[in-house]
């Protein structure tokens, strides 16, 4: 079985390095994602994250809902943080991401929830919505690591990450899971208050893609290394499904691990928006498959493929 890569950098010292950069430096004038924000969360300052010196999370646990890679036989080791450096209007999960639904962790917490995630199991540790806890993870690591941790990391991101973060989780991270949202930044700026993430999801991506390349399975068929890609299909093309998965397709690499997801639903900050107010209809989610077809990223999520598309 492959070793996860957060091992070898605990052997060489760079991960205790990393914890230096990450506690000292990151969080004392805080620019790991985007919003740069500089504020010193060491002194519990907090930014567009709502987010001071510890991590908050809302929910731990083995989910079977998730990639068929992830899942395996056993699950995958979801930890959910709250708080976002986005503000998706339509989230799924508002709650913990706007409304803040959870409880600070420590570090030793932290390292404990991700053993406690292995022993029950799980194939992997799967960080929800971690880009603006990029050093709290990292500090955590090596506790994790004393304590056993032996599984692969997930990043399963929003996409707006820095290169910044994404290169203090070079050689830590195993497996990259960004949802690639919009590819217009009208769009970005209207649904998520950020009309810059085309741009910066395309070099995010791309910084995974160096950091792990495509996606690796096991005998069993179950995720060790690489990127995994998920899209998620919104009413009246407002994804951009067409440029986004084209430039996948021609950039990045068409052997990416892609997963269309049909899951949109209105929530109830959106119910009044004439737009937003309704699921993908059946054609739109067709319409998505067709175009990676076309593009030829052919290596699809299988167990959500709909029974009328044909490959």
């Amino acid at each position: 079985m492959q070793e996860a890569a957060y091992l070898a950098a605990h052997r060489t010292g760079e991960l205790a390095r990393r914890v230096l950069t990450a506690v000292q430096t990151s969080l004392a004038r805080c620019e790991l994602c985007p919003r740069r924000c500089r504020v010193d969360r060491r002194k519990e300052e907090r930014g567009f994250c709502k987010t001071g010196r510890h991590a908050v999370v809302a929910s731990w646990g083995p989910h079977f809902g998730e990639e068929d890679p992830l899942v395996g036989r056993s699950g995958s080791g979801t930890l959910f943080f709250t708080h976002c450096n986005l503000r998706c209007r339509f989230c799924q999960n508002y709650e913990i991401s706007h409304e803040g639904e959870g409880h600070p962790v420590s570090a030793e917490t932290l390292a404990g929830i991700m053993i406690a995630l292995q022993d029950r199991g799980c194939h992997n540790v799967n960080l929800v919505s971690p880009s603006h806890v990029i050093a709290q993870i990292v500090e955590a690591l090596p506790l994790a690591v004393e304590g056993g941790l032996r599984v692969p990391l997930v990043y399963n991101t929003g996409g707006y990450d820095s290169l910044e973060g994404l290169r203090l989780l070079d050689g830590l991270v195993d497996i990259y899971m960004p949802d690639a949202k919009f590819s217009s930044g009208v769009v970005a700026r209207d649904l998520a208050e950020a009309e810059d993430y085309p741009a910066v999801l395309r070099a995010a991506i791309a910084e995974m893609h160096r950091q792990v390349g495509d996606l690796l399975l096991d005998a069993e068929g179950v995720a060790t290394r690489g990127l995994l890609v998920r899209h998620l299909v919104l009413p009246n093309d407002l994804a951009g499904t067409e440029d986004t998965l084209g430039w996948i397709a021609s950039r990045i690499s068409r052997n990416t691990y892609l997963n269309i997801l049909d899951q949109y639903r209105p929530n109830s900050t959106v119910c009044n928006d004439n737009v937003l107010n309704r699921i993908p209809t059946p054609d739109e989610i067709l319409a998505a498959y067709r175009i990676a077809d076309k593009v030829g990223l052919h290596r699809l999520d299988a167990r959500r493929l709909p029974s009328r598309f044909l490959l």
